[in-house]
């Protein structure tokens, strides 16, 4: 509904623009909070994640001690593959803190903290042997692409929708790797 909106230029997308008008301040603050979604910062962040948890489960013995690292890594991988396309579909142009160009919705930096950070996350759930830890790995997690999306907003890097349309598809994604974790990954058995 949200790509049609924008693709259609209906009323979604002049509340969009009414809530990204009274959002953005650009600062030096909101520019390294959307940081956070680069490429160069979030993937070292998963890659760091995958190898520990293959060293871990490599380490225990634990079958199939790849298949958790790989599909995370494959979907990061995906994440390119779907968005550019959409980016080219919509050229839907970017704010006006930004120069003129297209190719701004949805947003790349909030798909890619997303899956950066969530992948990690559900990666490294299994090997956290508290509750509180797992609680922290989650709400560390959602601080995180919180921070992005608020960054990219207020900077005026994005129109609001251009994130909420990442969380979206960022959800979808998140939720078919935990369905693959839970149904063909071993769950690991520690030492």
């Amino acid at each position: 509904m949200i790509t049609w909106q924008v693709a259609a230029d209906g009323p979604l997308l002049r509340l969009d623009e009414r809530l990204s008008r009274a959002l953005v301040h650009p600062d030096r603050f909101s520019e390294l909070l959307a940081d956070l979604g680069n490429v160069q910062v979030a993937v070292p962040v998963l890659l760091t994640v995958l190898l520990y948890v293959a060293w871990r489960g490599r380490a225990s013995g634990t079958d199939r001690w790849w298949s958790a690292p790989l599909a995370a890594a494959v979907l990061m991988a995906l994440v390119p593959a779907l968005i550019v396309p959409v980016k080219e579909l919509i050229a839907r142009g970017g704010t006006p803190a930004v120069p003129p160009g297209t190719g701004y919705y949805p947003s790349g930096h909030t798909a890619t903290a997303m899956i950066a950070y969530g992948a990690s996350t559900l990666v490294l759930l299994p090997w956290l042997r508290t509750s509180y830890a797992r609680r922290g790995a989650v709400a560390i997690c959602v601080l995180l692409v919180a921070c992005v999306s608020f960054g990219l907003v207020r900077r005026g890097y994005h129109w609001p929708l251009d994130v909420v349309a990442s969380w979206c598809l960022g959800t979808v994604l998140l939720a078919l790797l935990r369905l693959f974790l839970g149904r063909f990954s071993s769950e690991p058995q520690p030492k």
